[in-house]
């Protein structure tokens, strides 16, 4: 039996069986049974389960009707809002792939995310449209978009008659209606409106299988561009069924959803959970405190899955006061420690324990959570339903004694299939032992007597800011293209709201420096990427430290960056 089995939640089994259907078929079968249930809470209004389903098959008809066939892979760019659901569900439809893609990223983070899945056909916000546009435009003509679909936020409600509760002030202009859609080199661009008011056409049913490829979510590493992650039907269903099953999860929960859908736990543990339950799910498109403490009153809210920074920034609100939070039963979440201080709070003036958890994109988000009846403090967990994990050494993949730090390596039915078009990084990525496939997760941790794990430190470059991964390799190649920076290196600083923020090192060109400011380089990192990557700090140096074989010695920079902080704060 493995430790943690004395702190397994009793009313679980340790593996399940998901269903063999589709992704697709969740949603049927919640229309079929709960047709006139609330699914989707948005600016205060409600889709029903029955007009969430027909939304999405009319969706899955136009992408037809555009070419997209099974097997092709559409690229999904937006902050969460109901058009999202409904697109995600009607790609699921026709067989075909869901590409999300983070709404920060710009032009030219974009256009791998059009070539890579070779896609023809995005659909996307106004707001974000141009962007999109821009991307294709810069992409040979054989790689281009041929269709991008655009819709107004307002295509889903009314801008005018909405109180400031729940769209405030700074939402209202990026919200409201964009006059001019941009034109697309080489394709077409449709308006969403006029999708949704074209005849519906006549769909054949569904065919995929749980090991069909369902979504391709990108995730960074410490080279190169992003890679896909190729997630199956079945990989999804089961964190999607687990989930619901953790968190005590019925068709009467009502789930708070403000962390994004393209990320890899809002769409497995918030939206896919709540649709197989036939739950309801109210949509916050960004985070605001006021929105937040103003939602989960109004709509009685019971499920909140989160990053910690969230929780922090709520019971801060001066309007804390106002907001009823008795409705909350379950709340939890990852990406960064929840502080000692604020879970205490948590569990003293409303009774919640806060349930952290860990997985990865390759993961299908959660891989270890901490038992809901039982949570320890700043800690991963244990290994979650149907997952085999172990601590490893990382040159040799023995497994390590409790107490000792070792790679955390993860084996089991949600973990992807490999990467997209890159056979290589996909046999780096995973080992074989005892008859299990292991993926390596590049985390270091250790795992404790009782059998729960926790971080200890990476193996893998990668910044935390504020639960978001930003991988320095990847940010260093788009600043390579400023035209005054001659190289670049990406580390760490501590950040107290964000836990860690983005600096770089920089050695300018000859004849560049003076001619060029810190805020000049930050500037231009806000045009060219999205805002979570770009360095908040620039210290320009006049060269890199380099090994022998000339490698940039990025740690040898991230320990001075630190030692210098702990300096100053003793000072």
């Amino acid at each position: 039996m493995p430790a943690h089995a004395a702190v397994w939640p009793v009313r679980l089994p340790a593996k399940i069986t998901p269903p063999a259907t589709s992704l697709w078929m969740n949603l049927a079968v919640s229309a079929l049974r709960y047709p006139e249930k609330a699914a989707l809470v948005f600016m205060g209004r409600v889709w029903t389960y029955r007009a969430l389903m027909a939304q999405a098959e009319h969706v899955a008809g136009q992408l037809r009707a555009v070419g997209v066939q099974a097997g092709d892979r559409v690229v999904l760019d937006m902050q969460n809002c109901p058009q999202l659901v409904i697109t995600h569900f009607a790609i699921l439809r026709i067989d075909a792939v869901v590409v999300p893609v983070n709404p920060m990223n710009r032009a030219e983070e974009l256009k791998h995310y059009i070539t890579d899945p070779d896609t023809r056909v995005a659909v996307t916000t106004a707001d974000l449209a141009p962007e999109l546009a821009q991307a294709s435009a810069a992409l040979p003509p054989e790689h281009r978009l041929k269709h991008l679909v655009v819709t107004q936020f307002t295509d889903v409600f009314d801008g005018e008659t909405v109180g400031p509760e729940d769209m405030p002030e700074a939402w209202r202009p990026w919200l409201l209606p964009v006059r001019e859609l941009p034109a697309l080199s080489s394709g077409q661009v449709h308006a969403w409106s006029d999708w949704m008011a074209a005849p519906a056409a006549d769909l054949p049913p569904p065919q995929a299988k749980p090991d069909d490829l369902a979504v391709l979510p990108y995730t960074s590493g410490t080279t190169g561009l992003p890679k896909g992650c190729m997630h199956t039907h079945g990989t999804l269903m089961h964190n999607a069924m687990a989930s619901g099953l953790w968190g005590n999860g019925t068709p009467e929960n009502v789930t708070l959803c403000v962390v994004p859908m393209f990320h890899i736990t809002g769409m497995v543990s918030v939206m896919h959970t709540s649709i197989l339950l036939g739950a309801s799910l109210v949509i916050m498109p960004r985070w605001d405190r006021d929105v937040a403490g103003h939602l989960i009153s109004k709509w009685k809210v019971t499920h909140w899955t989160n990053i910690p920074t969230m929780v922090i920034d709520l019971l801060g609100s001066p309007n804390m006061a106002r907001y009823d939070l008795n409705s909350l039963v379950y709340i939890g979440g990852g990406g960064a420690a929840m502080p000692e201080a604020v879970a205490q709070r948590l569990l003293e003036q409303f009774g919640l324990r806060y349930v952290e958890g860990y997985g990865l994109t390759e993961t299908a988000a959660p891989s270890h959570t901490n038992p809901p009846d039982a949570p320890k403090k700043q800690c991963l967990g244990i290994p979650f339903m149907s997952v085999e994990s172990r601590i490893v050494d990382p040159e040799t993949l023995v497994e390590l004694p409790p107490g000792e730090s070792g790679e955390i390596v993860i084996s089991g039915p949600q973990v992807f299939k490999g990467y997209w078009k890159r056979p290589d990084a996909t046999a780096d990525a995973f080992f074989e032992r005892d008859g299990l496939r292991f993926f390596r997760s590049g985390d270091m941790g250790r795992v404790d007597e009782a059998g729960y794990f926790f971080m200890t430190d990476r193996l893998k470059r990668m910044i935390n800011a504020s639960g978001f991964k930003v991988w320095p390799a990847e940010v260093e190649a788009l600043m390579f293209r400023h035209p005054a920076i001659q190289e670049a290196c990406i580390i760490a600083t501590r950040d107290a709201y964000r836990g860690e923020s983005v600096k770089a090192v920089v050695v300018l060109r000859q004849g560049q420096q003076g001619l060029v400011s810190e805020q000049d380089i930050i500037d231009w990192c806000r045009e060219n990427m999205a805002v979570y990557k770009m360095p908040r700090a620039v210290s320009f140096v006049d060269a890199l430290p380099k090994s022998g074989s000339g490698k940039v010695m990025w740690r040898a920079l991230q320990e001075a960056e630190m030692a210098a902080l702990d300096t100053s704060s003793k000072a």
